[in-house]
């Protein structure tokens, strides 16, 4: 049997190749469409783009450390190291929460019904879309700015009391009672950001609901067998938001645990770190399952595979 720290090991490595390759594959399939597909080409295409960045920042640099720990790298990061690892982590994962946010939104004000009081909301889309992302940027820095010098690389290898810690790195007042006091301002604006996804995912659930009831007292097969481009990319974002928030939700709780834990467990912080990545990998996923260019390659690859069928049985 193998032990806990290498099937560890692997599932940390494992995590990265595929959260960056995915994201990578799905931001470059986003400018082959920008350049040479326009006519594929959306407002929305933009904020998936922002999505892909983030989400591959986020995965190197929350897994990175954990990677070299368990290839037995030792003082792999210095007071500097720590700082710059740390700000991009927290930077990238502060803006993967508030892009998903903008996504669900964006979506509600999409499917938004002409009647509706959002409605006037739609011819200003694009400016309202550009202006969130630029908003989120500038808060983050704030926010992650402020938590630099908070942070500083590990003075000993075991740690007892409350405080921040993984392979590398801890919270310079490690054991203070007081020390949660950054974690706090982090919360309040994860929460706010959710609060946000939630809303619009009601919102959406209910203008589906209202939709189907609407096709189901219609009696019309052809809608409710074949769904619009809206309520497709509705549903793919609905998947999406219901993804984050599970992980979200699993991720605070350990990262919470382990900040008041007074004896820190060796595996915790490698656990967490997968966990912490999981929406960064799926997503992209996701977002080409209903990716136009990528339905229309592999629809073109079952009928040249057929064709090729055909022509041995042929032969």
């Amino acid at each position: 049997m193998l032990p806990s720290n290498t099937i560890l090991g692997v599932c940390l490595i494992t995590q990265l190749c595929v959260g960056v390759t995915g994201n990578s594959l799905l931001f470059i399939l986003y400018i082959y469409t920008f350049f040479f597909k326009p006519h594929f080409k959306k407002l929305i295409d933009s904020i998936f783009m922002h999505l892909t960045i983030v989400n591959v920042l986020m995965i190197i640099f929350m897994l990175i450390s954990h990677i070299m720990s368990f290839f037995g790298v030792t003082k792999f990061l210095d007071d500097a190291g720590c700082r710059a690892v740390l700000f991009i982590f927290r930077f990238s994962r502060g803006m993967s929460i508030s892009t998903t946010s903008i996504l669900s939104t964006f979506q509600v004000i999409t499917i938004t019904p002409s009647n509706s009081r959002w409605a006037w909301l739609k011819p200003k889309l694009s400016k309202l879309t550009l202006s969130s992302l630029l908003c989120s940027w500038l808060i983050n820095l704030l926010i992650y700015t402020y938590m630099i010098p908070l942070v500083i690389a590990k003075t000993n290898s075991t740690h007892f009391g409350n405080g921040y810690v993984n392979p590398y790195c801890q919270n310079k007042r490690f054991g203070d009672q007081n020390s949660g006091s950054f974690l706090i301002i982090i919360l309040i604006y994860d929460f706010f950001y959710v609060a946000i996804m939630m809303w619009t995912s009601l919102y959406m659930v209910t203008v589906l609901y209202r939709h189907r009831k609407r096709v189901q007292h219609l009696h019309s097969t052809s809608l409710s067998s074949q769904p619009s481009p809206e309520r497709k990319a509705t549903h793919n974002i609905l998947l999406l938001v219901t993804c984050f928030v599970f992980f979200y939700w699993l991720n605070n709780f350990i990262t919470l645990s382990g900040f008041y834990v007074q004896a820190k467990i060796p595996n915790w912080e490698g656990i967490n770190a997968i966990l912490g990545t999981c929406y960064a990998t799926i997503c992209p996923f996701l977002l080409m399952k209903n990716n136009k260019l990528v339905l229309h390659f592999t629809s073109s690859l079952s009928e040249r595979r057929m064709a090729c069928f055909q022509s041995t049985l042929r032969g």
